[in-house]
């Protein structure tokens, strides 16, 4: 057996869930209490984006690290590639797994999926670190956008076709030779790019894309919902030059969720932990020694619903079984009644009335 104090044991892993296999990096030992770590990846990428910092975690965590359904060694099934859909099947991991009051950290479509998860199962969460985080604005790099117009799939294939791949890779070389290092942004994206040569993988891509994406940016935002998570310890964690999603949105958040922190990488992009993984493990560190585990349930966000709907004089609570439930007419009520027929303006008696 592995002995799991030595972060060489990190090792790769699988489940199935519902029929299709998740992929998931597993190592480490949780120690004093601390709890386990949940690493998510971002849009075309899987769990070795973590290698930078996945090992020193292991040293005090017991640290979980999947690849997301569509992404690396998971099964790429014709399925849900929503956010909604992605945050399911993690929920339905850590629950096989039986983990309790995780450290979440999501990085950009993982941010979005955390996010997702604490407002589904805050049982499930004692602490969210969010990097580089997708769902906290419509901002979004142009490459990302443009995957979601229509002529993407036959550009996507193109490119990543094994003619296209080997130039890459000539290039590659060249730079190399020439002591030329890309920006850790563009080499992370273009080795996740390379992974959409893949068909299922590419499919994968472009659902995840348009399930959230647009021309004009991102679709999906958790800000209407922030105030919910106003009992669960956040960290914000971002790339000064990010180029991908700004870093005026963890800004923007913070302001919605005062207690939420937030922390600026200097001279690093939209992967802070491949950038500079010593401030990165140093942050989440400081974080989780500074604060205690959510208390958060499903109980504890239905009351906050609930005082929401009383301290809103528009919101009406309609208990089951009432007239208004049931669609009873009130009889003392204006407009048609006894044995009239509600018609459309303008309708004949042989039109129907259609409710969208």
């Amino acid at each position: 057996m592995a002995d799991m104090t030595d972060p060489s044991s990190i090792r790769d892993c699988e489940i199935t869930l519902h029929g299709n296999v998740v992929a998931y990096r597993h190592g480490g030992r949780s120690e004093g209490g601390a709890p386990t770590m949940v690493l998510l990846h971002g849009i075309a990428s899987n769990a070795q984006t973590w290698d930078p910092v996945i090992e020193e975690f292991a040293r005090t965590h017991e640290v979980i690290a999947p690849d997301l359904i569509g992404h690396g060694r998971s099964a790429k099934p014709m399925g849900d590639y929503s956010i909604g859909g992605y945050a399911t099947v993690v929920r339905d991991l850590l629950l096989a797994l039986e983990t309790e009051r995780v450290t979440l950290v999501g990085h950009s479509l993982g941010g979005g999926i955390a996010l997702q998860l604490v407002h589904m199962s805050p049982d499930l969460i004692g602490r969210l670190i969010l990097v580089d985080s997708g769902g906290l604005g419509p901002d979004l790099g142009v490459p990302l956008r443009a995957a979601s117009l229509p002529g993407a799939p036959i550009f996507i294939r193109a490119a990543t076709s094994l003619p296209a791949q080997a130039a890459g890779r000539a290039v590659h070389r060249m730079l190399d030779a020439a002591h030329i290092q890309l920006p850790t942004d563009v080499e992370e994206g273009l080795e996740g790019f390379a992974s959409l040569h893949d068909p299922d993988a590419r499919k994968a891509f472009l659902n995840t894309v348009r399930a959230s994406t647009d021309l004009g940016g991102q679709r999906v935002s958790a800000i209407d919902k922030l105030y919910l998570m106003d009992d669960c310890p956040a960290l914000t964690i971002w790339g000064e030059d990010d180029s991908i999603i700004p870093v005026s949105h963890a800004f923007e958040a913070q302001a919605l969720v005062p207690h939420m922190e937030v922390a600026v990488i200097q001279r690093a992009g939209h992967f802070p932990h491949v950038d500079d993984p010593d401030r990165f493990v140093a942050l989440v560190r400081e974080f989780e020694e500074a604060t205690e585990p959510s208390e958060l349930t499903t109980e504890s966000i239905g009351a906050m619903l609930r005082d929401e709907m009383v301290s809103d004089p528009r919101l009406e609570v309609v208990e089951p079984g009432s007239s208004v439930e049931r669609g009873d007419e009130d009889p003392t009520s204006s407009g048609a009644g006894g044995d009239d027929e509600l018609l459309a303006p303008g309708a004949g008696e042989d039109d129907e009335l259609l409710v969208g």
